[in-house]
């Protein structure tokens, strides 16, 4: 059904060429807020691009606007129409507080609520993983971890791993010997995260996963030994 809409929508703004004007400047206020918590996400970074549809998919034009909330997530701007964009694309950027994330708006829609403009980004939380090998036997066991949230990788977000042993030979696998790690980083917050284990022995290979729940705002841990 979303696609279907989605499609109409974009119908719709291509029905709008040359009624809307695209030339001149709109003033557009309202706030950044955090999906969960409902309340302002503060000091965050807002980059707009225009967005021409063109070869069945919208192309963004260069960035044309920047701006940041204020300290209660509130933000006023004068955004500069890009000519013949019909589409904008608000990109928030991504830190250890907050995931990056997008949101398109037809120009029709930021002028009927220019000063009433809402974006939610999901928080991030801390989680760590640790790895323990008690297995003796079998050197050549090789152990490779992933995790995602909302099927979003979760290796893209800042991370660091503490190795008390044998260190993987590429990111996140380990090979045999004395494994004792811990990744630190960061998952969605009040979310399933779940954590893929691919362990590949002489006997084939085993697929394991779990969930974990992370709670926003408390240092979330999960545990895998092998």
């Amino acid at each position: 059904m979303k696609p279907l809409l989605f499609l109409i929508a974009v119908a719709w703004s291509l029905l709008l060429i040359g009624c809307t004007n695209t030339g001149g400047t709109i003033d557009i206020a309202g706030m950044v807020l955090d999906e969960y918590s409902k309340e302002g996400a503060p000091k965050r970074a807002v980059i707009i691009q225009g967005l021409i549809y063109a070869d069945s998919g919208f192309k963004p034009i260069d960035d044309i606007g920047r701006f940041y909330t204020d300290s209660s997530g509130h933000f006023t701007y004068t955004l500069k129409k890009a000519k013949n964009a019909f589409w904008y694309n608000f990109a928030f950027v991504g830190d250890s507080a907050y995931s990056y994330a997008t949101n398109m708006i037809s120009l029709d829609e930021l002028e009927r609520n220019s000063k009433f403009l809402s974006f939610y980004l999901e928080k991030l939380t801390d989680f760590t993983i640790k790895i323990e090998r008690s297995k003796k036997t079998a050197p050549y066991d090789t152990l490779f971890i992933s995790w995602k949230t909302n099927d979003v990788d979760g290796r893209i977000y800042p991370h660091s791993v503490i190795n008390y042993g044998v260190v993987p030979d590429i990111e996140f696998r380990w090979i045999g010997g004395y494994v004792k790690s811990v990744i630190e980083t960061k998952t969605f917050a009040n979310k399933n995260t779940i954590v893929h284990m691919d362990l590949f022995t002489k006997d084939g290979v085993k697929e394991m996963s779990d969930t974990i729940f992370c709670i926003r705002d408390v240092k979330n841990c999960f545990t895998f030994k092998y």
